[in-house]
């Protein structure tokens, strides 16, 4: 979980259904993230929630504890209002209030290849925003010309001056394919990519395997 303290009148807004506790000088209200046709985008193209929860310091100063439903990490990020950060599907859990959450399209090999889809998330502006992972979050930092190779399953957030490759993971597609990893981003620094340690879809993968098959 994540312990956000507010001030009177400060407001924090998290992801529907984010609040674990929260003080009572806190209230708790549902709304939209830039209109109608913002939520309607996060739900329909990013498979984020339609709406957003927004806790306000009413009556004096208070907290708000706020979790996601994944077992994984939550990390803080500090957006100095110079640049963004792309956001996987699930990735955003909170932020202050001075914090845009907008839907950005990439590019069609990304958007066909990646586990990301067409569209993320894309949050700008100046304030903290919080995101959250399946399994720990680990920052890399490449330095300028540095580059990483990163397995599509595993990509949390990375900022939106930085570009990523898609490439098959080993010379030809056979080895690629019998190496587990098959496809691929590669990321060149300047900048910082964040990364978790578990890869839902072979989770999902586990758990198909230890489910017993009917022959109907």
């Amino acid at each position: 979980m994540v312990q956000v303290n507010l001030r009177r009148g400060e407001c924090v807004k998290a992801e529907s259904d984010a609040m674990v506790a929260m003080s009572g000088t806190v209230d708790v209200t549902g709304g939209m993230e830039r209109g109608l046709l913002g939520g309607l985008a996060r739900r329909m193209l990013t498979g984020e929630s339609f709406f957003f929860q927004r806790l306000v310091a009413q009556r004096g100063d208070g907290y708000a504890l706020l979790g996601h439903p994944i077992p994984g990490g939550i990390v803080d990020v500090n957006l100095d209002g110079t640049y963004g950060m792309m956001v996987q599907k699930g990735g955003f859990l909170a932020a202050e209030e001075s914090v845009q959450i907008d839907t950005a399209v990439q590019n069609l090999a990304q958007g066909f290849f990646s586990k990301e889809g067409f569209f993320v998330l894309k949050v700008h502006g100046r304030g903290t925003v919080f995101l959250s992972s399946y399994g720990a979050i680990h920052a890399i930092n490449l330095a300028a010309g540095e580059e990483v190779v990163v397995d599509n399953g595993h990509l949390v957030a990375w900022p939106d001056y930085m570009n990523y490759k898609i490439e098959k993971a080993s010379n030809g597609w056979l080895s690629s394919v019998m190496s587990g990893e098959c496809l691929v981003c590669r990321f060149r620094g300047p900048g910082v990519v964040l990364i978790q340690t578990r890869n839902p879809s072979s989770f999902a993968g586990w758990i198909r395997s230890m489910v017993p098959s009917s022959n109907g």
